[in-house]
C-alpha cells in the first residue's frame, strides 16, 4: 500500500484556499552582559508548563473520520435529509457506494454541501460533518487535515475531489474578458484616425469603460472603484486601458478630445459619455444602474 506524508497535501487543489500555515517558532535571544547578583530566597519559584497552540486544540476536538456519524442525501429533500451544521468545520461526502470523493472545509457546511448536491448530486450519497467550536483559519486548516491524513494512511491515496487539477468540487473563479485594442500596435500604420476608431467602439457596444489599467489589475482606485461597480451590477462590457502605450498608443489625447472630459476613468453608455467615477458612483448608490444599463 502506498503511504503518504503530510508534505504530500502540498499538491492538493483545495490546499490552494490556504496557501501558507502559521509557523510559530520560539526565538531566543541571549544578553551576555553581567547582571547584578540576586538573593535567591526572596523568589518564588513556580512550576511553568507550555500551553497548546489553542487552533490546535480546538482541531483535535473534532471527531475523526472513521468516529463520525453519516448523514444520508436524498433527493426527495433535495439534499440532506438529516440536518447537516450550518456551522464551520470539516466535511467529507461520499458517493452512493461509500467512497470517499471529497474532503473540504467551510465557514458554512451545509451551504457548501447544497452546492455540491445541486452541481454534481450523483457523488452525493452522504456526507460526515464535524463542528469547530472557533472556527479560526489555523483550526480549520488542523481540522481538514487531520481528517485528509486519516482518510490516506486508511485507503493510501487521496479524495478524487482533493487531487491536483479536480475542478468538480472547487468551483474556479470566471475568467475575466480581455481588454479591447484600438490599433493592432504602436508602430503599425492606421489606415483610419484613431478618433474613427474610437468612435465605432463606443458606438457598436453597450457599455464601454476606459481605464487605468485592466480589468483585473486597476491601477488606480477611481478605475478599480469603477469595475468593482460594474461587476457588482452585473453588466456586461467592455474595457480599454488608456496607459496601454502599445496597443493604444495616443487613446488618452484622443479619448480627452473625443469626449470632452478630461480625466479617467470615462464610462460609456450606448455611444454616449456616461461620465467618471464619481458619477457611476453616485447612480449605483441611488440604485439607478441596474435599470439604466437594462434599458
Amino acid at each position: 500500500m502506498a503511504t503518504l506524508n503530510l508534505s504530500s497535501l502540498q499538491s492538493l487543489s483545495f490546499h490552494r484556499l490556504f496557501s501558507s500555515f502559521p509557523q510559530n517558532i520560539p526565538i531566543f535571544s541571549f544578553n551576555l552582559q553581567p547582571k547584578p547578583s540576586v538573593n535567591l530566597r526572596s523568589i518564588s519559584l513556580k512550576p511553568y508548563t507550555l500551553e497548546k497552540p489553542r487552533a490546535r486544540v480546538v482541531a483535535l476536538a473534532v471527531k475523526g473520520l472513521g468516529e463520525t456519524e453519516a448523514v444520508a442525501v436524498s433527493p426527495e429533500n433535495d439534499g440532506p435529509s438529516g440536518e447537516l451544521p450550518s456551522g464551520a468545520g470539516v466535511y467529507a461526502v461520499y458517493d452512493k457506494n461509500g467512497e470517499v470523493q471529497f474532503i473540504g472545509l467551510s465557514r458554512n457546511i451545509a451551504a457548501s454541501v447544497s452546492v455540491h448536491w445541486k452541481s454534481v448530486p450523483e457523488l452525493c450519497g452522504s456526507v460526515k460533518a464535524g463542528i469547530v467550536d472557533e472556527p479560526d483559519r489555523e483550526a480549520l486548516t488542523q481540522a481538514w487535515k487531520s481528517w485528509m491524513e486519516e482518510y490516506i494512511k486508511v485507503s493510501g491515496k487521496v479524495p478524487p475531489g482533493n487531487e491536483s487539477g479536480n475542478a468538480t468540487w472547487v468551483r474556479q473563479p470566471p475568467k475575466k474578458k480581455p481588454d479591447l485594442r484600438l490599433t493592432p500596435g504602436r508602430h503599425m500604420q492606421l489606415t483610419v484616425p484613431l478618433e474613427n476608431l474610437l468612435d465605432t467602439l463606443v458606438k457598436e457596444n453597450k457599455v464601454v469603460v476606459f481605464i487605468k489599467g485592466s480589468r483585473s489589475a486597476p491601477l488606480c482606485g477611481f478605475s478599480q472603484r469603477v469595475i468593482a461597480i460594474l461587476e457588482n451590477v452585473g453588466v456586461d462590457y467592455e474595457s480599454v486601458d488608456v496607459l496601454d502605450e502599445d496597443y493604444n498608443y495616443g487613446l488618452r489625447e484622443t479619448l480627452k478630445k473625443y469626449s470632452n472630459w478630461p480625466t479617467f476613468p470615462q464610462i460609456f453608455l450606448d455611444g454616449e459619455l456616461l461620465g467618471g467615477c464619481d458619477i457611476l458612483t453616485s447612480m449605483y448608490e441611488k440604485g439607478e444602474l441596474a435599470s439604466l444599463f437594462k434599458k
